[in-house]
């Protein structure tokens, strides 16, 4: 089975959603018999890489709601990623950009370490608060999951993937994918959004 998977690194319903995947997959016992394909998808191409204001500050201008609504609700996302062991930081949360983190998922994709990369990266956003596109940042994290950091750094430092980012972007808006996660069974069943396990568990065990 191949499952793709257009995500955002900044997303946390995009950290959770495949989180539910992998239970899914355990639970049907699918784990080990299936491809995983990571796509880029940005939710905010124009962020900034470093913020004065903290995430629920930004999300409160972001919606035009008061700061104690915007804590709420990113309390309420905390809640839920607790739910699937995951433990967000909020409070010392980097917002930033998430475009040279995409570009170097594509060489973790040719190195046959992506799903990895987007692990580490996705817990060193919500869980450890690291910026995520500081050089030295993502290329630990890449050699964290065995890739090169010499070749890493290369790459963040030239417009190398810079094409391959923006066709995962624009194969999204063709398949009129506005919002991420988007999860894609087969080139068959979808799921938008970060759903149930049991919603998961259903496509999956109806594409068995």
């Amino acid at each position: 089975m191949k499952i793709e998977i257009w995500s955002d690194y900044g997303c946390p319903f995009c950290y959770i959603g495949e989180r539910k995947l992998a239970l899914a997959l355990e639970k049907t016992g699918m784990k080990k018999d299936v491809e995983i394909v990571f796509h880029s998808f940005e939710l905010d191409p124009n962020a900034k890489k470093s913020y004065d204001e903290n995430i629920n500050q930004l999300i409160a201008k972001k919606y035009g709601m008061s700061l104690e609504q915007a804590t709420a609700a990113n309390q309420n996302i905390i809640k839920v990623a607790r739910e699937v062991a995951l433990e967000f930081n909020f409070e010392k949360l980097q917002p930033t950009n998430t475009f040279d983190a995409h570009r170097l998922s594509h060489y973790a994709k040719e190195q046959g370490k992506q799903k990895a990369y987007t692990e580490a990266v996705m817990k060193g956003y919500f869980t450890d608060s690291l910026n995520i596109s500081d050089f030295e940042v993502l290329t630990a994290l890449a050699a964290e999951v065995g890739l090169d950091r010499a070749e890493a750094l290369r790459i963040l430092e030239s417009s190398a993937f810079t094409e391959a980012v923006r066709q995962d972007e624009s194969n999204a808006y063709s398949r009129q994918i506005n919002g991420v996660p988007y999860f894609l069974f087969d080139g068959k069943e979808v799921i938008n959004g970060a759903q149930s396990v049991d919603a998961f568990v259903a496509v999956i065990e109806g594409l068995k």
